[in-house]
């Protein structure tokens, strides 16, 4: 698969999932309910996010305890960054909690309070994807990925890097080429068949299939 590949079935088979997740967040009648859902990692379906699966049911009470007691923070974030600052800051010393699921529960909020990512953070498979590019630390501007990669939002950068991370790895050896003043990774010809590419992408960790993620991601 190329990058362009590699975008275009991204905007093909997850896109739709995750945007229905975020409204989902967004639509929640109060900013108790959202936080209450946030961090007990509800999805749409009412079923418990595959990211989240094997953490306790106690630790993910704990999450709603701290954060329902800085709702008023949460609200007032300038912006996303802010919001993600805060979430970090009151359950990142929870044991149990990564930052994965820091970021995953920030985003939801942010859903909710109208503050989108503009960085790209990350986190495990994540971290892995943006290695390929030589990029490292906590967060990264989208700009700095190939062209390829506009036509994803920040947040589904950190998505798609994760998903098709294994793919990116592969590619750790080939030249990046050139065409037409554009830049991008050509990976490895050979592709997983469609069903191996979408179980290396669901976990069905908790109670059937889930979004995209996997609890390694």
């Amino acid at each position: 698969m190329t990058l362009d590949q590699i975008v275009a079935d991204y905007i093909r088979v997850y896109r739709g999932i995750a945007r229905s997740e975020m409204q989902f967040y967004e639509k929640q009648r109060s900013a108790s309910s959202a936080i209450q859902k946030a961090a007990l990692c509800v999805r749409p379906d009412g079923k418990r996010h595959a990211h989240q699966c094997r953490t306790p049911k106690a630790v993910l009470h704990e999450v709603g305890i701290r954060l329902q007691s800085v709702e008023r923070g949460l609200k007032s974030a300038a912006d996303f960054s802010d919001l993600h600052g805060l979430v970090e800051r009151e359950i990142g010393g929870i044991r149990g909690v990564g930052a994965l699921t820091v970021y995953d529960i920030a985003q939801r909020l942010g859903a909710y309070f109208g503050k989108s990512p503009t960085l790209v953070y990350l986190h495990a498979g994540t971290r892995d994807g943006a290695a390929v590019f030589g990029i490292k630390g906590h967060s990264f501007l989208p700009v700095r990925l190939p062209r390829a990669f506009s036509r994803l939002t920040a947040a589904e950068i950190e998505d798609c890097l994760c998903i098709y991370k294994r793919q990116l790895l592969g590619a750790r050896n080939t030249p990046i080429l050139s065409t037409a003043g554009q830049s991008h990774t050509t990976l490895a010809s050979r592709r997983l068949d469609s069903g191996k590419s979408r179980q290396s992408g669901v976990s069905s960790g908790c109670k059937g299939s889930a979004r995209r993620r996997t609890i390694a991601c």
